[in-house]
């Protein structure tokens, strides 16, 4: 009998041990992750928000799941992959980039939404104060297409010479260009530079503008602040190594695999920001009630192994404010 007994029992758990399971798997909250770029351009990026989840008590697969939904450089998909978010009924949206953002905006007002932003938030659209977002989105603001203006200053001390600057921009990206554009012409006009201003938004573009180079000579290559863009780094690096073009950009990504310098925010760091975020609303916080953080760390890299096969000289003053030098 006792025998018998013992035997339902050690049944029972095994039929009701998997329902448990499945009980918990189910329980499990869900973040979605929503990008224009591809997988494999945010590495580093996607292990400092993994980290930043991690620093809040969640880690992807244990007692949290993410769904990842990227635009693969297709701004018009994204947002056909927002609405299917919200369709999934996911706990937390992040977004890289306005055009990410602005998608999950427009796809529920309901779902807290977290940004990426070069710009001031509150000019796009996004949140109505900084301090108090007062709906359901807050992030990060990155400031890069702000710091165009320090970008190009940078760049004229690098390249002294330079009368014509080329600027590369994404059209579809239309936000960035915008505010890109307005700092960058007005630097451009008190430094006395003429500005060739040259549109991509496919990597065939990209080909054809530095093609379009070869007729303006430009002195220089300012490339904005565009995810898509960025995506694209390695292409730009070596078309501008090609063309011996000096080259300025937002991000130290591009410096380290060959770009001659870049200026703007810790990217990474934004992305641990961003996760923290997160793992605080999965914990109850509203995002009404976080502030938009504004980014203050930003660094300065020049890649000096580039500067001497343009024939350049880095000066002492760049060298002593940068924040790194690569050899």
């Amino acid at each position: 009998m006792r025998r018998r007994e013992f035997i339902t029992v050690a049944g029972g758990a095994v039929i009701t041990w998997p329902l448990a399971a499945r009980a918990q798997q189910a329980a499990m909250p869900v973040i979605g992750f929503l990008d224009v770029r591809s997988a494999d351009e945010l590495g580093v990026r996607l292990r400092a928000f993994h980290q930043g989840l991690k620093e809040t008590g969640f880690v992807e697969g244990d007692n949290l799941s993410i769904l990842y939904r990227f635009a693969e450089n297709r701004s018009d998909r994204l947002a056909i992959l927002a609405a299917d978010l919200v369709h999934r009924q996911v706990a937390v949206i992040t977004t890289g980039g306005p055009p990410a953002a602005l998608a999950a905006k427009a796809a529920t007002t309901s779902i807290p939404t977290l940004f990426i932003v070069a710009q001031d938030p509150v000019s796009i659209g996004l949140v109505t104060s900084l301090a108090r977002p007062g709906g359901s989105l807050t992030g990060i603001n990155l400031f890069n297409s702000e710091l165009a203006a320090k970008r190009l200053d940078l760049l004229r001390e690098l390249v002294p010479n330079a009368a014509r600057v080329a600027v590369l921009v994404n059209p579809a990206d239309t936000v960035n260009t915008k505010t890109t554009l307005e700092e960058v012409q007005a630097a451009a006009s008190r430094m006395g530079l003429q500005i060739e201003v040259l549109n991509a938004n496919s990597s065939n573009e990209i080909n054809a503008a530095f093609e379009k180079m070869q007729e303006v000579h430009p002195d220089a290559l300012f490339v904005g602040a565009s995810p898509f863009l960025h995506g694209r780094r390695v292409q730009l690096v070596q078309l501008a190594a090609f063309h011996r073009l000096p080259a300025t950009y937002a991000l130290r990504e591009v410096t380290e695999v060959g770009g001659l310098m870049s200026y703007g925010t810790n990217i990474a760091d934004a992305y641990r920001q961003i996760g923290l975020y997160a793992g605080r609303i999965l914990k109850g916080a509203k995002p009404a009630e976080l502030p938009v953080v504004q980014a203050t760390k930003f660094e300065l890299v020049i890649n000096a192994q580039t500067a001497r096969m343009l024939g350049l000289t880095v000066p002492d003053k760049l060298l002593v404010a940068a924040d790194e030098v690569i050899e």
